[in-house]
Formats: structure tokens, sequence, C-alpha cells
């Protein structure tokens, strides 16, 4: 499988936002038909299949009507699909930007709309369908980060599409506002059941299957240093100071994410009863 072939038009001004200030874009070829695009620190992936191209979170609507833009200098065939991996706002919104979508798939749990655009198609725990040469697999990850989000893998290029759950190399999102981290660590696992060799996150870099393992042993090395903190009588600032996690420490938001991963892993573990 060719990785990372090469880079595509790479830098442009957003529109949209406020004036002089500059949004970097850009698009990099994973494999011969997929594509990873990056808007400043969103990601998403687009598919050319021979018989249509197939589009996943807008991320914003300037950012989607950019890459519609872009995609034709690609390729003359129309976008035919959108996947929404959910429907959080920051990947999710500006959908119109893409034009008219014939088929736009969303998990059952998504609201009726997301930004005015409709699902054509709902699934609970599976859906599969074919475009061109191409064969696309979506698997329901369960509540955790929130309650409606997917993975996206594509054949034969055996690529996934995965946002929020977990990424390549980076620590996880703030303290896991708003999730139960248990639950969060059940998508994760999920993830890590599904066959693929290349990861495109919703943020982060390119990563491989093996970055999802390595995202796994991390939430539960965490659980387990803060859980023994807890029982030991220490407080969240003691845990905050103590652990570490230097193991991780060239991972991506390491500094700025480290302390809090601990304040969320120990609030979670003490609202769940397991500390007793």
């Amino acid at each position: 499988m060719q990785r990372l072939l090469m880079t595509i038009a790479v830098l442009a001004l957003g529109l949209g936002v406020a004036p002089a200030q500059e949004v970097k874009r850009e698009i990099t070829r994973v494999t011969d038909d997929v594509y990873r695009f990056q808007n400043r620190f969103h990601v998403n992936m687009f598919v050319v299949t021979g018989a249509g191209v197939v589009v996943t979170d807008p991320i914003n609507e300037a950012a989607a009507d950019w890459l519609r833009t872009e995609i034709g200098k690609i390729t003359k065939q129309p976008i035919t699909h959108l996947i929404y991996s959910h429907s959080h706002g920051d990947h999710a919104s500006g959908g119109t930007g893409y034009g008219e979508v014939p088929n736009v798939i969303m998990h059952q749990n998504a609201p009726e709309d997301i930004d005015l655009v409709e699902p054509t198609v709902r699934f609970v725990d599976q859906h599969r369908f074919s475009v061109g040469k191409k064969t696309f697999e979506l698997t329901y990850l369960g509540p955790g980060h929130g309650s409606d989000l997917i993975a996206t893998v594509v054949r034969p290029d055996n690529v996934a599409f995965v946002v929020d759950a977990v990424s390549a190399r980076r620590l996880f999102y703030r303290d896991f506002p708003g999730a139960n981290v248990d639950h969060w660590s059940d998508q994760v696992r999920k993830v890590n059941a599904l066959d693929f060799d290349v990861l495109i996150g919703g943020h982060g870099p390119v990563g491989t299957k093996a970055d999802v393992a390595a995202g796994l042993a991390y939430l539960e090395n965490l659980r387990a240093a803060v859980l023994g903190g807890l029982k030991a009588g220490k407080t969240v600032e003691q845990l905050k100071a103590g652990i570490k996690m230097e193991k991780y420490k060239n991972w991506g938001a390491y500094d700025n994410w480290r302390a809090l991963n601990v304040e969320g892993m120990a609030r979670h573990l003490k609202q769940s009863g397991a500390v007793n």
C-alpha cells in the first residue's frame, strides 16, 4: 500500500474567517484513492471511487466549500456520499458547503439534521455499501465520546477514519468532558477490534492500527495509576503533579492535557464508585 504518496496544494486563505487570519488547509494522498484533508487542527477523509467521491465530516462550511473546489481539480467525479462520524459541531458543521449530496449517512442516534443537512440513511450497529471499486464498512462505537460516533473502514485500501475516540500518538481530549471514561475506553477497544492498516484520525498525524492499541494502553495505564493514587488517599492535585505518564511525553498535547487527563480520570473514578 502506498502511504503518504504526495501532498497536494497545501496552504490557502480561509474563507469566512476574520480578516487577515490564515487557515492552514492541506490535502494529503494516503493511498491511490484515499485522501486526508486537514483544516487547521481538524481532519477528514475523502475517497475517489471511480463512480463518485465519498466525503466525510465537513468540519465547517468554509472548509467544505474549499474542499469541494479542490476535489473538482482532482477528479470530475461528483460527490455522491457524505458520511458523518458524529454530530459534534467542530467536525459536523457546514455540510451544505459540499452542495447537494444525494446520499447522507449518520448513526441512528444522530439528531434529525446536522446543521440543516438531513440523513438519507441511518443505521444502528453496522452499515456496508459499495461505490465504484470501493467498499465502506461503518461501525457504531457505542457511547463514550458522544452517543453517535462511528468508525469508517475503506476496502480494499484498509484505511480507517476514526474521529475523537482515539488519535495517533496524541493524548486524549482535555479532561474527557461529559464522558464516561470507561465507555470511552470501550470505544477504543471496538476500534482496535476492526481490521485495518492505516489510521486517519480526526486530529493528529496519519497512524497505523498499532497506534490504536497504544492509545488503549495509555488509557489503561492512566486508569490504574489514578485509581491506585485515589485509593492511597492522594488528592487530585497531588495526582496531577505526580502522575507524569512519561512514556508518552513525546505524544501530541502532552504538555497541555496530561494533567487534565489525570483530573478527568479521577473525577470519573470517584463518580463511578470505583474508588470504594
